[in-house]
């Protein structure tokens, strides 16, 4: 694909994994918002990819099979965003098959911990908020608790009950990053640090990740990322600079209550980056 500057957003998310909107009504709001490139990239699942293949297809708009990793790094949970897959590989998808187990693990201990702090039925609650059963996440119990009246957003409900440290938070061993980023390899896909700002990584920290990144095989970072700051993108553009990588953009998308960004409305990437969907 051509490295001309054009509206790519490659990383959000659908109900297959814990966004609003189906896969379908991601591509459609995606091309309603001028996106000419788009990639699904769910949490550990590629369940959505056909069906929001079929309607990019059908409205004539550049897609891409995606899927964001969970990843363990230094006690942090990382992800790992591969674009390109494909989606029937046996090695990515068993790989998938097993976070997904412990993420119904997770999910059950989880609610045990919130039924303690006072909170009964959040387990299932949450449960009955997500729409693929295999996919029950915080975001899931936090808008579970939302409706409930006990807290007023999202953001509110992690504060107190689901961020690290707090009542609800449970640590737990996602994929090693090497695992993640053979997977997506394996797969035939680029493998791409997803939104590195939002990880509590210092500057020791974040270049030993992006050593063992490249090491592994990994090639591109998301330098416009949904929660990236304007110092932040021209960080990462530095960053991506000085270690050769390829420069995403992406808006991370879950639902527009819930999104700083909507769906093609990012920044353009810096000058002088090498973009991924050049490689795509």
């Amino acid at each position: 694909m051509s490295d001309s500057p054009r509206n790519a957003d490659l990383h959000c998310h659908s109900t297959a994994s814990d966004g609003f909107l189906p896969p379908i009504e991601v591509v459609r709001r995606a091309h309603a918002n001028g996106v000419d490139l788009l990639a699904l990239t769910d949490h550990d699942t590629l369940s959505g990819l056909d069906e929001a293949e079929a309607e990019a297809q059908r409205l004539e708009m550049g897609f891409v099979p995606g899927v964001e990793v969970s990843v363990t790094f230094a006690r942090e949970t990382v992800h790992i965003v591969g674009l390109g897959v494909d989606r029937q590989n046996a090695t990515l998808v068993a790989g998938l098959a097993g976070l997904r187990a412990g993420r119904d693990e997770r999910a059950r201990r989880m609610g045990k911990a919130l039924e303690e702090a006072g909170l009964p039925g959040v387990y299932e609650g949450a449960c009955a908020m997500a729409q693929n059963p295999e996919m029950v996440g915080r975001a899931h119990f936090a808008r579970y608790i939302v409706s409930t009246g006990r807290m007023p957003d999202v953001s509110t409900v992690f504060r107190h009950y689901l961020g690290k440290g707090k009542p609800g938070y449970v640590e737990h061993e996602w994929a090693k990053l090497e695992d993640a980023v053979g997977w997506i390899r394996s797969a035939g896909g680029i493998a791409v640090v997803a939104h590195p700002a939002r990880y509590g990584l210092d500057m020791h920290g974040l270049d030993h990740l992006f050593d063992r990144f490249v090491e592994c095989g990994g090639e591109g970072v998301e330098v416009v990322s949904g929660s990236h700051s304007r110092d932040e993108v021209a960080r990462y553009a530095e960053l991506a600079l000085k270690r050769n990588l390829l420069a995403s953009r992406a808006s991370d998308f879950h639902g527009v209550s819930e999104s700083r960004m909507d769906l093609g409305q990012c920044p353009p990437l810096p000058s002088g980056l090498v973009p991924v969907w050049a490689r795509l």
